[in-house]
């Protein structure tokens, strides 16, 4: 299965001709981040916010046969029951005997039920950069109890792009050890169920 990093939150799953976009965003919306125009055979959205439910970025063209099969995981976008910030959806996706969880917005450590709800991920898709969402510290804890194969961080800032109050990549990736963590001059990776554990930090590309 291949995976893509749009920008933000915004991943494309694509396995055979069939693909899912999770979290699309609104054009002009995250700062250093282009408009997106992309085709799906389903498109899946973590909250109601503008940087992550832009569906009109997305064209729906249903294949006759699509391996993917989603489950929705409640949570919330901050740490007190979603007074502040309201819901949140994590979402497995499955496809080719790996698990993929996209955590959207999680703004806080998983419950018990999350957790067993969630499983074992191959692969995790985990905001890092704070303030809207966990910080590096709290997603590393996250990563600690998930124990995912793969860890793709989003949802942070870097010197061309994403909001300024947000935290950087590196913030979480100097919470592993070097050899944990790989970094692509490409937007996207290849996962098999061989592919080594890794934090694999995506290149944005416009």
């Amino acid at each position: 299965m291949k995976i893509k990093w749009h920008g933000h939150s915004c991943m494309e799953l694509i396995s055979g001709e069939c693909s899912v976009v999770i979290d699309p965003f609104s054009p002009g919306y995250v700062p250093g981040i282009s408009p997106i125009e992309l085709t799906a055979d389903m498109v899946l959205c973590s909250h109601g916010h503008g940087d992550h439910n832009y569906t009109e970025a997305v064209t729906i063209v249903k294949h006759d046969t699509c391996p993917f099969t989603v489950t929705a995981v409640p949570a919330f976008h901050d740490d007190c029951g979603g007074i502040e910030r309201g819901s949140n959806t994590i979402h497995i996706i499955e496809a080719e005997g790996l698990r993929s969880v996209h955590l959207g917005d999680l703004g806080h450590l998983p419950d018990e039920e999350q957790i067993r709800a969630i499983g074992n991920p191959d692969v995790l898709m985990i905001p890092v950069g704070g303030f809207y969402t966990i910080d590096a510290e709290t997603a590393k804890k996250v990563c600690d109890l998930l124990a995912p194969k793969v860890i793709i961080p989003m949802h942070y800032r870097s010197a061309s792009f994403g909001f300024d109050v947000l935290g950087t990549v590196d913030d979480f990736t100097n919470l592993f050890p070097n050899d944990a963590v790989r970094r692509y001059d490409t937007n996207s990776i290849e996962v098999t169920k061989d592919t080594p554990n890794q934090v694999a930090v995506l290149t944005y590309i416009k």
